[in-house]
C-alpha cells in the first residue's frame, strides 16, 4: 500500500488533515507537539469507477467513484534545525523515510509562528514554512552524506569501478534508488574533489528525486488572499484546504445529517438543522462555491495519480463478466505506477502468477496482450498463467 508522510510545522492543522482523511483518532489541540508518535491511518484516492463505462454493477463504488485506500502518516510538527535533534526533529526524519510522498501541510492564514505558536493572522508569511521543511530535508540528508563522506571516498579510491554504489548505502534505508543518485551526482567524477557547498547542492538535488510533494494550503478558509496568491510560486503543487472544514462535513455524513462525500463541490441536508448547525454548513457551502472542495481529497488524488504517477486497473479472471472466480464484479482496484507491465502486475497478483505468466487479456476489447505491454488507467485485466 502506498505511504504517504504528513509533514509540517507544530499546529499548522496536520493532525486535523489526518483526521478529516481518515476519521482516525488522532489528538488534535491548539498548540506545539500535539502529536509526538506518529499516528497512522487509512485514507483513500478518488477515482471514476470502469463500472459505468462497462455497463455493469460492482457493487464496489459510491455513486460510480471508487475509493481506493492508501496509508497515511502524521509525523511529529517539525520546528528549525530538526536536522540537528531540536524539536522532534530525529523522530520526524525518521518516521517521514517510511513514506513514498510528503503532504506538507502549511498554515496558510500565517496565524502561528516557526514553532507554532499562535500570532495573529496574516503574522508569518507561508512561504517560508514551505521553504525552512526543504532545507530541513536538504540538510538532513547533507549531513548523512558528510558524517559518511571520508568513508566513501576511501572505497571510491579503492575501488574504481562504480563508485557510486559507496554513496547508495547510508541512503538505502531512506528509500533512495540507485537512479536517483546517479542523476543527482552527474558531472561530479572525481568525488574526492567535490567540495562542502557542492554536496549541499546535491543534497537538494537528492530530495527533489526522493521526497515527492503536495502542498495543502491549510486554513484557507481565514487565509488572507495576498498570503494563498504568494503560495503560488510552488507551481500547481499547491492546493487551498481547510481540514476543519472537511472534518465537520465528514463528521456530520457519518451522523447521517448530510450526503456527502469527499471531494464533493456541495453537500445535501438530510435532517433538521439547529440554527448554529445552519450557519456553520453555510459558511462551509460558500468555501466549497468558492474553491470547489475543501482541499482535503484533492491533494491525496493530486500527489498520488498527478505527482506519483500511479493509474488504476483492475485485474479479473473472468474476461466476459468482469469477475473473479467467486463471481465478484470488479473485485479489486490496483494502484500501479504509469509504465507498469501486465507481467509486473501478475508478480503484484501473486509471485507464483508472475513467474508463471503466459500472457495478459485485455478485458475490455478481448485481445491478447504481451508481457512488455504497459498498462492504461481504467485497463481491466485478465493474467493467464500456468498456475
Amino acid at each position: 500500500m502506498i505511504e504517504i508522510g504528513i509533514a509540517g510545522k507544530p499546529n499548522a492543522g496536520k493532525s486535523t488533515f489526518f483526521k478529516s482523511a481518515t476519521l482516525a483518532d488522532a489528538e488534535i489541540a491548539n498548540y506545539p507537539f500535539t502529536t509526538i508518535k506518529p499516528n497512522i491511518g487509512i485514507a483513500y484516492v478518488k477515482a471514476k469507477c470502469v463500472c459505468e463505462e462497462l455497463g455493469v454493477e460492482c457493487g464496489k463504488c459510491v455513486e460510480g467513484w471508487r475509493f481506493i485506500p492508501v496509508k497515511l502518516i502524521d509525523v511529529a510538527g517539525l520546528v528549525p534545525d530538526a536536522h540537528k535533534g531540536r524539536g522532534l526533529g530525529n523522530e520526524f526524519l525518521d518516521d517521514l523515510r517510511q513514506s513514498e510522498a510528503i503532504v506538507h501541510v502549511v498554515d496558510a492564514s500565517g496565524s502561528t509562528d516557526e514553532n507554532g505558536n499562535e500570532i495573529g493572522i496574516g503574522e508569518r508569511d507561508p512561504v517560508e514554512d514551505v521553504e525552512f521543511l526543504l532545507k530541513e530535508l536538504d540538510m538532513w540528508i547533507f549531513q548523512i552524506l558528510k558524517r559518511n563522506w571520508e568513508k566513501i571516498v576511501r572505497k571510491a579510491k579503492a575501488e574504481k569501478k562504480d563508485q557510486l554504489r559507496f554513496i547508495l548505502e547510508p541512503l538505502s534505508g531512506l528509500g533512495f534508488e540507485e537512479w536517483m543518485v546517479r542523476e543527482a551526482f552527474r558531472g561530479f567524477d572525481d568525488l574526492q574533489r567535490i567540495s562542502e557547498e557542492e554536496l549541499k547542492l546535491i543534497s537538494k538535488e537528492l530530495r527533489e528525486r526522493r521526497f515527492k510533494m503536495v502542498i495543502s494550503a491549510n486554513k484557507a478558509d481565514k487565509a488572507p488572499k495576498d498570503l494563498l496568491e504568494r503560495l503560488k510560486k510552488f507551481d500547481n503543487f499547491v492546493i487551498p484546504t481547510s481540514a476543519s472544514y472537511e472534518l465537520t462535513l465528514r463528521t456530520a455524513s457519518k451522523a447521517g445529517y448530510i450526503k456527502y462525500l469527499p471531494g464533493d463541490s456541495d453537500f445535501k441536508i438530510l435532517k433538521e438543522l439547529n440554527e448554529k448547525q445552519k450557519k456553520a454548513l453555510e459558511k462551509i457551502r460558500e468555501f466549497l462555491l468558492e474553491y470547489g472542495s475543501t482541499g482535503v481529497q484533492e491533494v491525496i488524488n493530486k500527489l498520488v495519480f498527478d505527482v506519483l504517477g500511479y493509474i488504476v486497473v483492475y485485474p479479473v479472471e473472468d474476461e466476459k463478466k468482469f469477475t473473479d472466480s467467486k463471481g465478484n464484479i470488479l473485485p479489486d482496484a490496483f494502484l500501479v505506477k504509469r509504465g507498469t507491465t501486465a507481467k509486473e502486475l501478475a508478480y503484484k497478483i501473486h509471485t507464483d502468477i508472475g513467474k508463471n505468466f503466459i500472457y495478459g487479456l485485455d478485458a475490455k476489447r478481448k485481445m491478447r496482450v504481451a508481457e512488455d505491454y504497459e498498462l492504461k488507467n481504467g485497463d481491466v485485466i485478465k493474467i493467464v498463467s500456468s498456475v
